[in-house]
């Protein structure tokens, strides 16, 4: 029995990601990513991306990804492109699946997936959607430092007073000697 390395690749062309399983988002905002198609045939390819965005076995949204202005971009034989670029939708809790779709065939023939975790608004700060209105515990706060204010005041005060004495900087006088009188 022979184990070929191509058990996780497309036949056609494969597709990876810097993504994980898992990805906190933000519904609206950019997701960044790094996707790299690769052609392991010997010929090249024009291949297509495609984003499909699933909620529990129901399709939410499936659209082409453009790549450089176009739809379908080629890949020389035996290599591979990394494209940079961000990706936003108006959903969150939902998978996200990025298909790669040889064109000869019109088959995908290679696909990566993520799952899109809702962020809870509230742990985001203003700018990015988060709430405006906080409110602070100061007297936690207050609680939590003040031992700390007092073992600082307690050693200003034992401080031995010949420390602060040296600290006390004192100009000093340049002493001028007396030129030799006149010996008779």
């Amino acid at each position: 029995m022979t184990t070929s390395l191509s058990i996780l690749s497309g036949e056609l062309g494969d597709i990876f990601w810097d993504l994980p399983p898992v990805v906190s988002y933000v519904t609206g905002m950019d997701l960044g990513c790094s996707i790299y198609v690769a052609n392991p045939t010997e010929v090249e390819k024009e291949y297509a991306l495609m984003a499909r965005l699933t909620r529990n076995e129901t399709l939410i949204s499936d659209e082409a990804l453009p790549v450089f202005g176009y739809t379908w971009f080629n890949v020389a034989p035996g290599e591979f492109i990394k494209l940079n670029g961000a990706l936003r939708f108006d959903e969150s809790d939902a998978s996200l699946a990025v298909l790669l779709v040889e064109k000869e065939t019109e088959e995908v023939t290679d696909s990566v997936s993520t799952y899109l975790a809702k962020v809870s608004s509230s742990v985001l700060p203003p700018w990015l959607g988060g709430s405006t209105t906080t409110t602070t515990d100061w007297s936690s706060l207050l609680g939590m430092m003040l031992p700390f204010l007092m073992l600082g005041m307690i050693a200003v005060a034992l401080k031995p007073q010949s420390e602060k004495k040296e600290n006390i900087s004192q100009p000093k006088e340049e002493r001028k000697l007396l030129p030799a009188g006149r010996q008779s």
